[in-house]
């Protein structure tokens, strides 16, 4: 990692202005913009990445300085939730707004077909991937999606590596979508973008659930409120409640304390 150490600073190329949260690098972008850019790495070739930082992000980067590095040089790094989209705007960023994965991914797919742009999906729970692949083709007509893969909740061996790669690499996608969650699918993307062909990387988290119908997605007014976790939390109770218990106290505690002076960002 030693690259992405080095690489934490990097600016977003062209006029994106990026800010800091407790270390852990974000760029002030609108949905619009951030589609337009993904454009662009297909266009150029590219071979990017492209994370979705929201507070859970950003917590489990406090003391894992190897995430915040594969974070911090990522090609663009959209901010996930409200609270990053309201401190962006603390920073002078008055264009920012959420770009959470069910809209960045919808907007791609809605263009795709006249785009021409070809699609693999990777992750999820067994069958969502494909449930998820049907539903596109029937809402979307013409839309490529080349492959998927749901792979299994343990580490990969190195032979099974090399068929993941294989796998993706012949289908031919111009982009490979990373459902695995925080923090494993930054950690595949930072492996594994050597490896593929693929223009762009894009990790989205349990943005397979929300589009396949397997998840409720919250309301916009919800969104905008700042309380989509708390949604997503009475929804699956079971799941959730572990991460945002810790979650939330930890990111306004984190906060509360770099402000104060009494921790400092490394």
């Amino acid at each position: 990692m030693n690259n992405l150490e080095s690489e934490i600073s990097k600016p977003v190329v062209g006029n994106v202005r990026s800010f800091e949260i407790l270390g852990v690098r974000v760029d002030g972008l609108t949905l619009n913009s951030a589609v337009a850019r993904i454009s662009e790495f297909i266009h150029s070739r590219k071979k990017s990445y492209v994370v979705l930082t929201g507070a859970h992000g950003i917590v489990e980067m406090q003391n894992d300085p190897e995430l915040r590095a594969i974070n911090n040089a990522a090609d663009l790094v959209t901010p996930d939730g409200m609270p990053e989209v309201w401190l962006g705007r603390l920073h002078g960023i008055r264009e920012i707004e959420k770009v959470y994965a069910p809209d960045i991914m919808m907007e791609v797919f809605r263009k795709s077909p006249e785009a021409g742009t070809r699609h693999f999906l990777y992750g999820g729970k067994a069958g969502v991937a494909e449930k998820l692949k049907r539903i596109l083709e029937e809402r979307f007509p013409g839309i490529e999606i080349s492959g998927f893969f749901c792979p299994p909740f343990r580490p990969l061996e190195p032979a099974e590596k090399k068929e993941v790669v294989k796998l993706i690499n012949s289908s031919r996608p111009d982009i490979v979508w990373c459902g695995l969650g925080c923090p494993k699918q930054e950690r595949w993307m930072a492996e594994f973008r050597p490896l593929l062909d693929a223009s762009v990387l894009i990790g989205v988290g349990a943005g397979f659930d929300f589009l396949s119908g397997e998840r409720r997605r919250a309301p916009a007014w919800v969104k905008k409120s700042g309380f989509e976790w708390l949604f997503r939390l009475l929804d699956d109770p079971v799941h959730l409640w572990k991460r945002y218990v810790r979650v939330v106290p930890l990111f306004l505690l984190y906060l509360a304390a770099e402000k104060t002076g009494l921790r400092k960002s490394s």
